[in-house]
């Protein structure tokens, strides 16, 4: 269920990472949300991309590597809850050799997420890497 993402996904890891920031980035403004929905397809060529796919292969969520760290992991909202991250990081763990995260502080889901799976906040960053003001948590196993 857990297989590289190729191009062609791309226009489908858009619809995922909507759906997931709509509904988990309460905290984002709007015009943040809109310039991160157009640069976000961008960053897809410099990470490893592995998607997770449902048995009728409907591509429900995805996470991207670079250099041992997770740079994101995204489950459509419609099949969150249901162990799809969980699979996706453990995957990544184990194959891509992740070992570090950064997660928005305000994310307070995410930040549970990882703690409860292992991670440990080693630091923090008061501004996203984009510089805008959302602190940043970075996790490390």
């Amino acid at each position: 269920m857990i297989r590289k993402i190729n191009e062609e996904d791309y226009p489908r890891l858009l619809e995922i990472w909507i759906s997931a920031v709509e509904n988990t980035h309460d905290f984002l403004k709007n015009e943040d949300f809109e310039f991160y929905k157009e640069n976000v397809p961008t960053y897809f060529q410099y990470v490893n991309l592995v998607g997770y796919y449902t048995t009728d292969d409907i591509l429900v969520g995805f996470a991207g590597v670079a250099e041992h760290n997770l740079e994101m992991l995204f489950i459509h909202n419609d099949y969150r809850g249901k162990g799809i991250g969980k699979e996706l990081l453990n995957y990544t763990i184990e194959n891509l050799e992740v070992s570090k995260v950064d997660v928005n502080e305000q994310n307070k889901q995410a930040v549970d997420f990882y703690l409860y799976l292992g991670f440990k906040v080693i630091n923090r960053s008061e501004k996203d890497m984009e510089g805008k003001e959302y602190p940043i948590l970075h996790l490390s196993r």
